[in-house]
């Protein structure tokens, strides 16, 4: 609903925030002091803008998100081809975006929609991009940042003062060591570390904490030894991971992961095989 048509009982306005009279202020949301809402932003029910956001450009907000002072969401995009098209930030539902954090919409070259879903956590100071794809239940620890044209898939956790190089895909379920510069894929469920980084093996820590069965694990840390081997190629072993595990839908994510190209290398281990192909 409109701010004109919002219940008065049910959604608050702080006398110092700024919104616009065609901004979409949805039931039981709360605009704090000093925060700024733009013409096209709409803001689902029961979001919380604490105090001093900024929220501008054609950007959504999912319900019961909160997003703590002096951040910045839905201004244009640092990418200077971008002229001003209409693109969008879409950010899900039961998101926190803390202190200082920066999220752009899209871009003409990347088809105009930066995306957030549900349930991520984006610690003080983050930084996504223009034109990234963010799955549910992803969390940025502080000072973390994603370039543009990202795709970062469910579960992932980056470190503090991770960087992501533009285009890089971050598989389901993987964990990005604090500091580290990511400059190639990361395969599902994997871990990566370093500057720049490596494959370090799996991110068992997180699999055990989300449930996966002893059964499970042993299948992918089996399918992670043979892929990453030294003999053949990584098609090859991908391909012999593919046949020895017919049906497990885990290993087959790394398979998929792997034969859909992004157009970057891939992050291997350090064993002197990183230019397979």
């Amino acid at each position: 609903m409109s701010v004109a048509q919002s219940n008065a009982e049910q959604t608050h306005i702080h006398p110092t925030a700024i919104v616009h009279p065609a901004a979409r202020v949805g039931s039981g949301a709360s605009v704090g002091a000093y925060c700024v809402v733009g013409e096209h932003v709409t803001l689902g029910d029961g979001v919380n803008l604490i105090s001093h956001v900024v929220v501008e450009g054609r950007t959504r907000i999912g319900n019961d998100s909160t997003i703590y002072p002096f951040s910045s969401v839905g201004h244009r995009p640092q990418d200077l081809k971008y002229h001003g098209e209409p693109s969008e930030l879409i950010i899900g539902e039961r998101c926190t975006i803390r202190e200082n954090c920066t999220l752009n919409p899209g871009t003409a070259g990347g088809g105009m929609r930066t995306e957030v879903g549900d349930d991520c956590l984006f610690m003080a100071s983050t930084h996504v991009a223009h034109d990234c794809k963010v799955g549910d239940h992803v969390i940025m620890a502080n000072f973390s940042g994603l370039a543009g044209h990202v795709a970062v898939e469910d579960y992932v956790i980056l470190g503090a003062g991770c960087i992501v190089h533009q285009h890089v895909r971050l598989g389901e379920h993987a964990f990005i060591g604090a500091q580290s510069m990511i400059d190639a894929d990361v395969i599902p469920f994997g871990m990566a570390i370093g500057n720049r980084a490596e494959l370090a093996g799996l991110n068992l820590v997180g699999l055990k904490r989300r449930g996966f069965s002893r059964d499970a694990i042993h299948a992918l840390r089996a399918a992670y030894r043979m892929i990453f081997s030294s003999e053949g190629t990584l098609k090859e072993r991908t391909g012999d991971a593919e046949e020895l595990f017919p049906g497990n839908s885990h290993v087959q994510q790394i398979v998929d992961f792997l034969n859909l190209s992004s157009g970057r290398a891939v992050c291997m281990p350090r064993n002197g095989h990183t230019s397979e192909g």
